[in-house]
């Protein structure tokens, strides 16, 4: 898909030293690159304390992944103020390096984007508000808008990766539980999603995850859940309320891609029946067709049902209707949190979608139902902090298909 020039072969036109040097530090290409990716090396001495090699050795790992079209490595970078010595040269990813197409499709619609390293959107296809109940019809669409992007811009396509509202069942990629779409259970859309892919004419592996899995990851490597070792995120975004786990940087997905499933944890008995059987589950508690319920409002078909609710809290907080409705769901997400706080022990959480906006509204409330219900909230805090990315299971999605570049970027590229 791109006119650019291939990167030179691994130790083409180095010296014999320096080539001795690469293939000694080649093993540490990836984890290099990966901290490049995630700004924990923004200095070649930073990577070489990181990488516990010679400074020699990350001199030649960062040539090489800058010689692939990955990174950018600045030999001259200024001074700061005060500073002594030389500065250490600069990491950046490169900024017309490669880029993996994210596509997302929710209750409300769907959009194609190209994301880079660094969890950087490119650039982004206008986005679709109608969602066909045939999920071929949908991630072709997808797909097409993301090849359009790629063809326009030129950059090379390393593969792609798909968000859905869903729990994603592996190894098949089965989305089990469309509920918010009018998708067949159990609809094979990693497989659809590849053929599209490969029907495109996009080179590079096709994957899918679900949303708020993939958001937690996105958040994990760029945003807010960024430092945390066991990170618990929770969102609703259009419809339903979802969960993610990431353990050690790497997600909890389960056995088989089903763990997390936050959304049918009851905190309300005497609440609406929920879509699984049971009743006053978070997933009709704590969404923002709740909040809209609740505060005696009729959702409207303008704009979708998250927007509606963002925008009569951030709006109309001080209407006592609106406010006593808000309160409502910060006490049930309140509830769910503790719940899951006492059975994970997550050193942070960090929430998305309407539960960001329910937090800024009230951060003393909900903090103080989560501490005062959880065991662990009361021997100490659990910090409960926003998502601070735009568009995060997009970026999350992407994640998927720059994995396999992360684990081995000269197999993944060549």
């Amino acid at each position: 898909m791109s006119g650019k020039a291939s990167p030179r072969p691994a130790g083409e036109g180095t010296s014999g030293t320096s080539k001795t040097r690469l293939d000694r530090g080649r093993g540490a290409l990836g984890p290099a690159l990966e901290l490049v990716h995630t700004g924990r090396a923004p200095t070649r001495a930073v990577l070489t304390a990181e990488l516990g090699v010679t400074r020699a050795t990350a001199g030649a790992v960062a040539a090489e992944l800058e010689a692939l079209g990955l990174i950018r490595v600045d030999a001259h970078p200024g001074a700061a103020a005060g500073s002594q010595g030389r500065p250490s040269h600069r990491l950046e990813v490169a900024e017309n390096g490669p880029v993996a197409l994210a596509a997302q499709v929710h209750a409300d619609g769907f959009r194609a984007a190209l994301v880079g390293l660094g969890g950087r959107i490119v650039a982004t296809a206008p986005g679709c508000e109608a969602v066909d109940a045939d999920p071929a019809k949908v991630l072709g669409s997808v797909v097409e808008a993301g090849a359009d992007l790629l063809r326009t811009t030129g950059l090379h396509c390393v593969g792609a990766g798909l968000a859905v509202p869903s729990a994603v069942a592996e190894p098949e990629g089965l989305a089990l539980n469309p509920l918010h779409l009018a998708w067949p259970v159990g609809a094979p859309v990693r497989r659809i999603f590849a053929e599209c892919v490969r029907a495109a004419g996009i080179t590079g592996p096709a994957f899918a995850g679900n949303d708020v899995n993939l958001a937690a990851l996105a958040e994990h490597r760029h945003g807010a859940g960024r430092g945390a070792r066991d990170l618990l995120c929770v969102a609703t975004g259009h419809r339903g309320v979802g969960g993610a786990l990431v353990l050690d940087g790497r997600l909890h997905t389960g056995s088989s891609g089903l763990a997390l499933e936050v959304g049918h944890l009851a905190v309300n008995p005497e609440g609406r029946p929920c879509h699984c059987g049971s009743r006053g589950c978070l997933d009709v508690e704590a969404d923002p067709l709740a909040l809209l319920i609740e505060a005696g409002r009729e959702p409207g078909p303008e704009v979708s049902l998250l927007r509606q609710a963002e925008d009569l809290v951030r709006d109309h907080y001080a209407d006592p209707t609106v406010r006593r409705a808000t309160e409502a769901l910060i006490d049930r997400l309140g509830l769910g949190l503790a719940g899951l706080v006492n059975i994970l022990n997550p050193d942070r959480i960090i929430l998305g979608g309407l539960h960001r906006t329910l937090l800024d509204a009230d951060p003393e409330r909900l903090r103080a139902v989560v501490a005062d219900r959880s065991l662990w909230g009361q021997s100490g805090s659990v910090p409960i902090l926003p998502c601070t990315l735009s568009h995060n299971s997009l970026v999350g999605a992407a994640e998927l298909a720059w994995q396999p570049v992360l684990d081995d970027p000269l197999g993944a590229l060549r």
